[in-house]
């Protein structure tokens, strides 16, 4: 069974940033893809970062390309979203995923497991 914590989340205002970690613990898996989606209320969760198990590749949502970064750490079982320049649209809830496998896919039902969420708020 695969545990995800996020934590980092808050307020900031508009031009802030932000850093938010999830720290797994998981069985041995081969190959993995650790993701993070946001959703607000009444809409669907959206993928807005994606990094393979190598880290080779990644995925960007477009309203966040150029201001977020994607990262992990293996060593920590970690992996880090980077947000800069906030706005405030990009208030949500952000959770932290992981799906087995090699492939990135943007449907959150692709992914198995699933942290409890951590609330970003950005204020104009």
């Amino acid at each position: 069974q695969v545990q995800l914590v996020e934590s980092g989340g808050g307020s900031v205002q508009a031009g802030g940033s932000l850093r938010l970690s999830c720290a797994a613990s998981r069985p041995t898996f081969t190959y993995y893809v650790m993701a993070w989606f946001r959703q607000v209320p009444g809409k669907e969760r959206e993928l807005i970062a994606a990094i393979s198990w190598s880290g080779d590749s990644t995925k960007y949502a477009d309203s966040v390309k150029g201001r977020f970064t994607i990262s992990k750490d293996n060593a920590k079982n970690t992996v880090y979203l980077q947000m800069n320049s906030l706005k405030p649209e990009d208030t949500a809830v952000y959770y932290c995923a992981e799906r087995v496998g090699e492939a990135i896919f943007i449907s959150s039902n692709s992914y198995e497991y699933w942290g409890q969420g951590t609330q970003v708020t950005v204020s104009s």
